[in-house]
């Protein structure tokens, strides 16, 4: 195999690909929405399609590296740009909301296996030194191309077909910069193997951050298109919501995650959840008549939510042993796909009875319940010294860090 150092060019191809990729997402996580809950379909639909997004995520953990292993890294990726190809084909021929359903589990399946092949091609080609500023890069791009993407949403007629046939131009755009890249092929991901009890052993607060990060992130940023378009918010606000929560992730993370370089972690996770809680009370608060003043505390809500998941991962490598790095991360991926499948099903059945908003007390209610375990286990256990643990890195709820199981066999090793 080639062992000579990957050059910043052959890096930016998986980068570039999979910004492509988020743009043509960004652009499906608002027009599904938007359209299922303008259409007339039943009231549990749009729900349902944030829910097999996740459930389509955790069926990808399982069947992304076997998929590895028999074909390698760049057929597989081909095959899961196809499945994203076909899920946005299926909905691009018209309104019928269970083949809709079934498409964004499909694509969910495909996602997480994007993730897993990019993540670790990246973690295995970016040099020891500069590896964490190459994955930070990979988050942030990822997140951009997802507010592009719902921004593009805003410019575009949401009636007909444009919008999904807009996704397979960038999805197929998506397979030239890994197709023509040059980087030596990995080795195969390591089996996604569970060992609840380790993780736990390692660290409660972290296992628990994950599943509800996990819950937290598909709630905030599957059904908050969905409430906007209930409220009968313009496709062009709706758009510009969905972009400017993507920046929310960004000025959030940043700062709470430096904070929790120089502190105890926990209570960086503490203090997230009350700010998740407080945007929570003000985005039910606040109306749509102020749409810009809601713009911004759903930005705060959606940062703080993928901010508990950094920090969560931060915190679980702080505490584990690098031996266990391959079950730690399987274990945290799955938890993370369970929770992001089971909490939007909850909110989806509850929605009927509670109101357009149940999502939102979903979310404050996940936070609370974290922040008063955290505080609890604060009496247990001391906290790794600072000049222990690993820089905080930013990373992001909606890219599971699937390429972890690369990157831990590596350091295990």
């Amino acid at each position: 195999m080639d062992t000579q150092p990957s050059s910043l060019t052959s890096i930016a191809s998986i980068v570039t690909s999979m910004t492509s990729v988020a743009i043509g997402n960004g652009m499906m996580l608002a027009y599904v929405p938007f359209v299922l809950t303008r259409s007339g379909a039943p009231e549990w639909v749009p729900g349902a399609a944030v829910t097999m997004v996740a459930f389509g995520g955790l069926v990808g953990c399982v069947i992304a590296g076997p998929m590895i292993r028999r074909v390698g890294h760049a057929r597989a990726f081909s095959c899961s740009m196809a499945l994203v190809i076909l899920s946005a084909l299926t909905i691009s021929l018209g309104m019928h909301p269970i083949l809709w359903v079934l498409a964004r589990g499909l694509y969910g399946a495909a996602g997480n296996t994007n993730f897993i092949i990019s993540q670790s091609w990246l973690n295995h080609a970016a040099d020891n030194h500069w590896r964490g500023k190459a994955m930070a890069t990979f988050y942030m791009a990822y997140v951009i191309g997802l507010g592009t993407g719902a921004w593009l949403f805003g410019q575009i007629p949401a009636g007909g077909n444009l919008p999904p046939l807009i996704t397979i131009f960038f999805t197929a755009l998506a397979i030239l910069p890994i197709g023509l890249t040059r980087l030596p092929t990995p080795p195969p991901p390591a089996k996604v193997s569970i060992d609840i009890p380790m993780v736990w052993r390692s660290s409660p607060v972290a296992f628990i951050g994950v599943l509800a990060a996990g819950g937290l992130s598909m709630v905030v940023q599957g059904f908050t298109p969905i409430y906007a378009a209930a409220n009968q918010v313009s496709q062009g606000d709706v758009a510009n919501l969905m972009f400017v929560m993507q920046l929310g992730l960004i000025a959030i993370q940043y700062p709470m995650g430096t904070l929790s370089d120089r502190i105890d972690r926990r209570l960086v996770l503490i203090g997230t959840c009350l700010l998740i809680v407080a945007a929570g009370f003000f985005a039910i608060s606040a109306t749509f008549a102020n749409l810009l003043l809601l713009m911004v505390v759903f930005a705060l809500f959606a940062g703080a939510v993928e901010t508990v998941y950094s920090i969560a991962n931060a915190h679980a490598n702080d505490r584990t042993d690098p031996a266990d790095f391959v079950p730690l991360a399987s274990t945290m991926l799955v938890a993370w796909s369970a929770a992001a499948t089971l909490v939007p099903m909850l909110v989806t059945l509850l929605t009927p009875v509670f109101g357009p908003r149940t999502f939102i007390y979903a979310a404050m209610a996940v936070a609370a319940l974290y922040a008063l375990f955290v505080l609890m286990r604060l009496r247990k256990r001391d906290e790794v010294p600072a000049d222990e643990r690993e820089t905080f890195e930013l990373k992001s709820a909606q890219v599971p860090n699937a390429g972890a199981l690369i990157d831990a066999e590596a350091r295990a090793e």
